[in-house]
C-alpha cells in the first residue's frame, strides 16, 4: 500500500495529522485493569434504585386525576392517553444514591401540565362532548400533581430511611489528605446514604482517619468484608492517574463516581455532601444505542447521495492533475482496538513508506498542488469516510481514529488514551469542535474524547454535527 504523506517527528503532547500510514505493529487493546492490579471478584454490577415504584406512583396519580373529568369525558382512550403521557418523559439515570422530591418537583409539575394540555387538545379534537373546560384542566392538573408528589415523596422517604439504616459503603481514590477531608465531610452528613470505609492510595500517610489501602490484597479484603458497592474518585487527577484501579473496581461490581473536592465544576446538578459529582462509565465498551447508529446510516447515506457528483468531480481532477491512485487507503484503529481501512482522497505522496510510518506532519505542504491543498484545507478529502460510516467502521461523531503505531505509543504515554476506543471512532468529535485538530495536545484531546463518551447522548451528537458544519463554512485545514 502506498503511503500518503511525508511527516515530521512528533513532539510530546501534540496530535498527529490524520492521513498517515504506519508500519505493521502490534497495538494495545483498550485498557482494563491496571497492570498487576486485579481484584478477581465475580460480582454483579451495582444496581441503581428500581424505577418501578416511581412509575407506579405516577400511574396511580394520573388515574386519580381523572376524577376531575365528567362521565362523558372519562372515555377509556382519554384515560389511557393521560396515563401514557404522564409516564413517557423519564429522568436520565446516573443520579446520586439519595434523591428527593423537592429536586424533581419542577419536572413533576411540568410533566403533569404537559399531560393535561395534551389531553385537553386531543379531547377537543375527539368530539365536542369530550372537550375540557379550563376549570376541569386546572382541577385535574392540581389533583394529579398533589397525589403524584405525595406518592413520590413516600417512595423517596422510604428509600432514604433504608439508606440511613444501611448506608452504602464506599472506597475513596485520590490524594490521601484530600480524600480524608472528603470522607470526614460525607460521614458528617449521614443523609447522603454513603459511608466511606477506606482510602486507596499508592503510599500510606500515617495520619488519622480512614485506613489507607496500598495493595490489591488490602483493597480486595476491604471490598469483600465491607460489601463495597461505590467508589468515589476524588478530583479529575484521580481518574487519569488511577484509571486501571477504577476499572478493576468497576469490574468487581462497584459504581464509580467522580467527585470534585475543590469547586462545583460539574453542571449536572448532582451533589454528595455538598460536593459536585457525576457518575462515570468505566465499562470497557460504551453502548451506543440504536439511535446513534440510525443517525449515522440516515445522515451518511443521504450525504453520499447528495455529494456523489462532487466526489466524482474531485476524483476526476485528482486523476488528471496528480496521476493514478486517487483513493488513499490506510489502516486505523477503531472500536475495541479493531483495525479497519480508512478511505480518503490522496492529497500528498511521501518520499518513502518508512518516513510515512514513523512521522506525522506533512513536510513541504506548500509544494503540494493547488487542488490538493484546497481539498485538505476544506476537509473535502475526508468525505470518502462517509462510506466508512455507512459500513459501520466509524460513526459521524466520536474520537478520531489513529494509526496502530501511535495508538500503541500514546496508550503507554497518556493515561486514558486507550479508553477512547470503547466507542466507535468518528468523523468529528467533541475534541475537534473545541479546536483540538491538527498539531494540538494529545492529552487534551484524550480528555475531551473520554468526557464525550461518559456524557454521550443523541442530542449531543446533533449539537456536535451542527457545530462542525458551522466550522466548515470557514475552513482552516486539518
Amino acid at each position: 500500500m502506498t503511503a500518503e504523506r511525508t511527516n515530521t517527528v512528533p513532539s510530546p503532547g501534540v496530535q498527529p495529522r490524520d492521513d498517515q500510514i504506519s508500519a505493521p505493529v502490534s497495538i494495545l487493546p483498550p485498557r482494563g485493569s491496571a497492570p498487576g492490579f486485579r481484584l478477581s471478584l465475580a460480582r454483579r454490577p451495582a444496581r441503581p434504585a428500581s424505577p418501578v415504584p416511581l412509575l407506579v406512583a405516577d400511574g396511580v396519580a394520573a388515574l386519580l386525576g381523572t376524577v376531575a373529568l365528567t362521565e362523558a369525558q372519562r372515555h377509556p382512550l382519554l384515560v389511557a392517553l393521560l396515563i401514557a403521557v404522564s409516564l413517557l418523559p423519564r429522568p436520565r439515570g446516573g443520579r446520586p444514591p439519595v434523591a428527593g422530591l423537592l429536586e424533581e418537583l419542577p419536572a413533576v409539575w411540568g410533566r403533569v401540565a404537559v399531560a393535561w394540555l395534551t389531553l385537553a387538545a386531543l379531547a377537543a379534537a375527539y368530539g365536542p362532548e369530550h372537550a375540557l373546560s379550563l376549570r376541569t384542566v386546572l382541577t385535574g392538573l392540581a389533583l394529579q400533581a398533589a397525589v403524584c408528589c405525595t406518592l413520590r415523596g413516600t417512595v423517596h422517604g422510604r428509600r432514604r430511611a433504608a439508606l440511613l439504616r444501611r448506608p452504602r459503603t464506599a472506597l475513596l481514590v485520590g490524594p490521601v489528605a484530600t480524600a480524608q477531608r472528603v470522607a470526614a465531610a460525607v460521614l458528617r452528613h449521614p443523609r447522603c446514604g454513603v459511608r466511606p470505609v477506606g482510602i486507596v492510595a499508592p503510599q500510606p500517610d500515617g495520619g488519622e482517619g480512614l485506613p489507607v489501602l496500598t495493595t490489591p490484597e488490602e483493597v480486595k479484603r476491604a471490598v469483600i468484608q465491607n460489601g463495597v458497592r461505590a467508589v468515589l474518585a476524588v478530583g479529575p487527577s484521580a481518574r487519569t492517574e488511577q484509571e486501571g484501579l477504577l476499572r478493576a473496581l468497576a469490574e468487581s461490581g462497584c459504581a464509580v463516581w467522580e467527585l470534585d473536592a475543590a469547586a462545583p465544576s460539574y453542571t449536572g446538578g448532582e451533589r454528595l455532601a455538598g460536593f459536585s459529582c457525576r457518575r462515570l462509565d468505566m465499562s470497557p465498551e460504551r453502548r451506543e444505542g440504536l439511535g446513534k447508529r440510525a443517525l449515522d446510516v440516515l445522515v451518511s447515506g443521504t450525504l453520499l447521495l447528495l455529494v456523489s457528483p462532487l466526489l466524482l468531480a474531485c476524483a476526476v481532477v485528482l486523476r488528471v492533475t496528480d496521476g493514478p491512485g486517487v483513493v488513499f487507503r490506510q489502516e486505523r484503529i477503531g472500536r475495541n482496538g479493531k483495525p479497519f481501512t480508512l478511505l480518503k482522497f490522496r492529497t500528498h505522496r511521501p518520499v518513502d513508506e518508512h518516513e510515512s510510518a514513523t512521522r506525522w506532519s506533512v513536510a513541504n505542504e506548500n509544494e503540494m498542488r493547488r487542488f490538493c491543498r484546497m481539498l485538505r484545507r476544506s476537509s473535502l478529502d475526508e468525505l470518502l469516510q462517509l462510506w466508512n460510516v455507512l459500513r459501520g467502521d466509524m460513526s459521524l461523531v466520536g474520537p478520531r481514529p489513529e494509526r496502530p503505531f501511535f495508538v500503541a505509543q500514546f496508550s503507554q504515554t497518556y493515561p486514558g488514551y486507550a479508553a477512547r476506543h470503547r466507542m466507535r471512532v468518528g468523523l468529528t468529535g467533541l475534541a475537534q469542535v473545541h479546536g483540538l485538530r491538527g498539531d494540538t495536545s494529545i492529552e487534551d484531546r484524550s480528555r475531551f474524547d473520554n468526557a464525550y463518551i461518559d456524557d454521550w447522548s443523541l442530542w449531543q451528537d446533533v449539537c456536535i454535527l451542527l457545530r462542525t458544519a458551522a466550522a466548515l463554512v470557514r475552513p482552516t485545514g486539518s
